[in-house]
């Protein structure tokens, strides 16, 4: 038996037609016929229903079907683990993590990571920190790095950072000399308050600032690099994460603006795990030694 004619019959299997499992394999229609009648030979079986040009899985190709794809599942992932191996890598190590951190604490921390641990291959999805927990909990990763907490019974939520949250406005083109003090109040009065770009802290926020400026006027954007952009061209302001603009404010394109009116949250960062294996528990340890 050929690995091709399982690949074969599972293309044949999922389009239902010779011809487009041919095109999608790059092969001639002939040698998918080929393919699947060496392949019921070798089986005893007969895997298609042929109805002119449609095919359809007999009871026992639908039964095949489940087997021939775990086969192939483990063909593929004997080929990755050489490839990898051959490549120097000893381990792998998979994240999921929120956009808002991949933005901000991830470059950094990755490339001094990876100078330190050059045998650990790494690799990254980066997924909305509501939906981080079900990543680790189906196990389609190692960790997830997430700005909300986990409470399922059978994930560990461990705090990983604080960040502290300022209030940001566009800058106003004057140098430190000049230029006069921001006032909360008049700079809430003045722009559009940019909300929501941050999945933790916004709903608390919202009615807090409302409560001391009622009449403020809010204008939600789901990320904060969009944000940042938004308020750099003067579209607003915002109560954003201290790490997340910090470039911006060096480089004198934002600027903090004093609050007194009321307390500002905190952003935190967490580590969600299902397990802890050696390569999570060398990850957070290295991450602890950072602060952002």
């Amino acid at each position: 038996m050929e690995l091709n004619w399982i690949q074969t019959f599972i293309s044949a299997a999922e389009y239902g037609n010779f011809r487009k499992a041919a095109e999608s394999l790059y092969i001639s229609q002939p040698s998918v016929t080929v393919h699947i009648k060496q392949l019921e030979k070798e089986l005893g079986v007969v895997l298609f229903d042929r109805n002119g040009k449609k095919v359809k899985l007999t009871e026992a190709g639908r039964r095949y079907l489940m087997h021939a794809k775990e086969m192939m599942n483990v063909y593929e992932k004997g080929v990755d683990d050489l490839q990898t191996f051959s490549q120097g890598y000893t381990s792998k190590l998979s994240i999921a993590i929120s956009p808002l951190i991949a933005d901000t604490l991830l470059p950094y921390v990755l490339k001094q990571y990876l100078k330190k641990h050059p045998t650990v291959e790494i690799s990254v999805q980066i997924v909305e920190s509501n939906a981080i927990e079900q990543t680790v909990l189906k196990e389609e990763v190692d960790l997830g790095l997430s700005c909300i907490p986990s409470f399922h019974p059978e994930i560990e939520s461990r705090l990983l950072y604080d960040d502290k949250v300022i209030l940001v406005a566009p800058h106003d083109g004057r140098d430190f000399e000049s230029a006069y003090q921001l006032e909360e109040e008049e700079v809430l009065a003045t722009n559009y308050l940019l909300t929501y770009n941050h999945p933790a802290y916004w709903e608390t926020l919202c009615k807090t600032v409302k409560r001391f400026y009622p009449a403020t006027r809010m204008m939600k954007v789901s990320q904060i690099h969009i944000t940042k952009r938004f308020i750099v061209e003067g579209l607003g302001v915002s109560y954003l994460p201290s790490s997340t603009v910090r470039r911006e404010l060096l480089e004198g394109r934002l600027l903090e603006v004093d609050t007194y009116s009321f307390d500002l949250p905190e952003a935190n960062t967490f580590a969600i795990l299902k397990y802890e294996h050696k390569e999570q528990k060398e990850f957070l340890s290295f991450l602890s030694h950072f602060r952002f």
